[in-house]
């Protein structure tokens, strides 16, 4: 069942990624929307999972985009693994450790994805620390956002069970 909720979470990303993003950040590649489910998967289910999820998630996203396929997969699988054995090695329930987690999990995966395609000698990056930058915001911010909202997600339905309860 976990699964089931993995690969509709990964589909949601990826539709809202090629949909939504282009109207709210002006076509800029701004905000990962996979890379930030992929980051929640680590934190949430560990390093092995956040492994596949990365490797599924980045085959998936350089499958329907025009860059080479695998150099996304690897490097979003990276990235679910590092997250996933932090989160488990150390507390990352707090918001500030969720938010360097964001944060340094979107520059590794910067440097990773721009790593391979400059040592492989198909693309330059010049001087991308600005675009890293702010990509790293934009998805701590809805890394966060979508942490607070997750997690209040089932005490609202155990509320709403208590509250028919003592209504009837």
């Amino acid at each position: 069942m976990k699964i089931v909720g993995l690969l509709m979470a990964i589909a949601l990303a990826l539709a809202l990624q090629t949909t939504l993003t282009r109207f709210l950040v002006g076509g800029t590649a701004a905000l990962d929307l996979v890379l930030v489910v992929v980051v929640y998967v680590a934190l949430t289910s560990g390093p092995v999972t956040g492994m596949f999820a990365g490797s599924l998630a980045g085959i998936i996203q350089d499958v329907l985009s025009s860059g080479v396929i695998g150099i996304g997969g690897l490097a979003k699988s990276m990235v679910g693994f590092m997250a996933g054995a932090i989160g488990q090695q150390f507390i990352v329930t707090a918001a500030l450790p969720r938010l360097v987690m964001f944060l340094a999990a979107t520059a590794a995966h910067a440097a990773v994805f721009m790593g391979l395609y400059v040592l492989l000698g198909l693309r330059s990056f010049p001087a991308p620390w600005a675009a890293i930058l702010s990509q790293a915001l934009g998805n701590a911010a809805v890394g966060m956002i979508g942490f607070t909202i997750i997690e209040s997600f089932p005490g609202a339905v155990e509320r709403r069970r208590l509250s028919r309860r003592t209504r009837h």
